[in-house]
């Protein structure tokens, strides 16, 4: 029986010609460190083969303040090694404005930017997200902001998070570059781009997927409920088989999607970082990666 092997190489971002490493590290437990231990981290996130850094301006809000904490730990990591910037591609997203919640007008997005940017202490990113869709903002004027980011030379290529398929699809259609990314939450407990059509339409359309949340918040390793309990134990039969943890089990599944997913790992501890190299040793069979995909419905396939 054919298996679905994992490889490390690297993969574009859309048609931007950028390319990243199969899993991204992101930073939304990233603020409240110190320093060194933040450096420490992306240190082992590049020793594990990681490229692809996901931040965001929110992250780091606690509901009451902290918004922009991430970025700006990360702007202080730079300070204090410049040369960690180098061969990382770095995405950052914008949007999110507690307690409004969203604010997609093309002003907005351009301070955004820019702050994030001040955060980071970077003149460029490589990769800049609609956080979540603002729905009072007309999808053009968010296009003019995203291709007014690319021509300006501060961003290289542009994405949306959150976005449902018609979302991306009239936003993409008043966009004079093409989108690269698309992220929505995925992962062997969150089905739903499977049948809502927005692993197709990145396949149709050539979007790179960042999928977040790929341990189900983690209720994949630490299951509550019997549909919970039903896939981590299909996850942990495959990964018991391949000598590897539940979480290595989980990232692989959603890897083994022909739509390449990228999942964005939260962990913000060193070993398990240095772990996921881990992944590469899943070969799923098409019968055990349906077995997880069953577990997850909670009913059989048609």
């Amino acid at each position: 029986m054919s298996e679905i092997m994992l490889t490390p190489d690297p993969r574009p971002l859309g048609k931007s010609g950028i390319m990243a490493s199969p899993i991204a590290w992101g930073m939304w437990r990233f603020a409240g460190r110190p320093v060194a231990e933040a450096r420490a981290l992306v240190e082992a996130a590049f020793a594990a083969g990681v490229t692809l850094f996901d931040t965001a301006d929110i992250y780091g809000f606690d509901g009451k303040g902290g918004f922009g904490d991430a970025e700006s730990l990360l702007g202080e990591v730079f300070g204090q090694s410049p040369g960690l910037r180098d061969g990382m591609v770095l995405a950052t997203k914008g949007g999110i404005t507690p307690p409004v919640p969203y604010d997609s007008s093309a002003t907005y997005l351009t301070e955004a930017l820019d702050a994030s940017l001040r955060r980071m202490r970077v003149e460029r990113v490589e990769l800049y997200q609609i956080h979540r869709p603002d729905i009072l903002t007309h999808p053009q004027e968010v296009a003019r902001a995203l291709d007014d980011m690319v021509s300006s030379g501060k961003v290289a290529v542009v994405g949306v998070s959150n976005y449902t398929v018609d979302q991306t699809r009239t936003l993409a259609s008043f966009l004079s570059v093409p989108l690269a990314t698309t992220q929505p939450e995925f992962s062997p407990l969150a089905i739903d781009p499977l049948a809502a059509g927005t692993l197709d339409q990145a396949m149709q359309h050539d979007l790179a997927v960042l999928a977040w949340s790929p341990l189900g918040g983690g209720r994949i390793t630490a299951p509550v409920t019997a549909r919970e309990r039903a896939v981590a134990a299909a996850l942990a039969r495959k990964a018991l088989a391949s000598g590897v943890d539940v979480a290595a089990a989980a990232y692989a599944w959603i890897m083994a999607h022909p739509a390449r997913a990228i999942p964005i790992v939260g962990t913000q501890n060193a070993g398990r970082i240095a772990a996921l190299a881990d992944v590469y040793k899943v070969h799923w069979t098409r019968a055990e990666w349906y077995e997880v995909l069953v577990a997850a419905r909670g009913e059989k396939l048609p």
